[in-house]
């Protein structure tokens, strides 16, 4: 004969469970981006914990998409291999040398980790590189930068033929260039674009910090685009963050839905960025 015991731990469970019904049904058949930042990757630990909630998303009946950086792991081969970086105003110099270790890194090694550890919790998780079927096409960004490009266009369509078969692409940011050239993209913008393609109902970027904040230093929870702008001119948003709000007001206003900035450290932040009120991050709006 077998006794339970509701202790206050499995009634909390349930009532989590019954109050993400809301959000299950809203997200049903919906299409979410995700930018993985290198330094969100953290341990192996980590990202067993990230690669089950992706799963578990597509288990409910979304459409996850992972884009994901690597740019700690550029940073240490390229000094083991002896590599100098050149900078231009901040920016890293991508010459060919700079180019083959990026590809070598992004598709070789951080992509395959992400397709394993999303397959080791049987999700359906396929490896992809912007240049595969001309996934992410690329222009110049700036002929002084060498091989870095900015996505001039997505493939979509192969993207949603892989959501059918209940795939999940994990993106390389590699572009292809009109010539044949092979171009580094900005994992953020490279997330951006494939959201904006896709007319994504969210885009996810996490990283490394709770959020974007306020001048007291607080995070702000909820931003319009225009917020974003104006904290930007005033110097409120600076640095690293930038690039992140540039992309979110960039893919909210070409037809996203919403995009959170995401603590990438936080536990199982992507269900509680979408399946509860709480949240976890800062989200910005059109």
């Amino acid at each position: 004969m077998k006794t339970r015991d509701m202790n206050r731990d499995w009634i909390a469970t349930a009532e989590t469970l019954s109050s993400a019904l809301p959000y299950l049904q809203r997200y049903d058949d919906a299409i979410v981006v995700i930018k993985l930042g290198g330094h969100a990757m953290g341990s192996d630990e980590g990202m067993e914990s990230f690669a089950r909630d992706v799963v578990l998303l597509r288990q409910v009946g979304v459409n996850p998409v992972i884009v994901h950086g690597g740019g700690p792991m550029i940073n240490s081969l390229l000094e083991r291999l002896q590599i100098k970086s050149e900078f231009v105003n901040g920016k890293r110099v991508t010459d060919k040398a700079t180019m083959d270790v990026v590809e070598m890194v992004l598709s070789g090694m951080v992509n395959k980790r992400i397709v394993q550890a999303i397959n080791a919790q049987g999700g359906k998780g396929i490896g992809l590189s912007g240049k595969d079927a001309n996934l992410i096409t690329c222009e110049v960004t700036d002929p002084a930068l060498g091989f870095v490009g900015t996505p001039s266009a997505v493939n979509d369509e192969m993207l949603r033929n892989l959501f059918e078969k209940e795939f999940i692409p994990v993106i390389a940011p590699i572009g292809a260039g009109a010539e044949g050239e092979t171009f580094n993209i900005n994992g953020d913008t490279a997330a951006g674009a494939v959201a904006a393609a896709l007319k994504a109902d969210r885009l996810l970027l996490l990283t490394d910090v709770a959020g974007v904040k306020n001048a007291e230093g607080v995070v702000v929870t909820e931003l319009t685009a225009a917020d974003v702008e104006s904290m930007t001119v005033t110097g409120v948003i600076a640095g690293g963050m930038i690039p992140k709000t540039e992309t979110a007001v960039h893919a909210v206003r070409g037809g996203v839905r919403a995009c959170t900035i995401v603590d990438g450290r936080v536990p199982n932040a992507v269900l509680l960025e979408l399946f509860t009120d709480h949240g976890a991050g800062s989200m910005i709006r059109g």
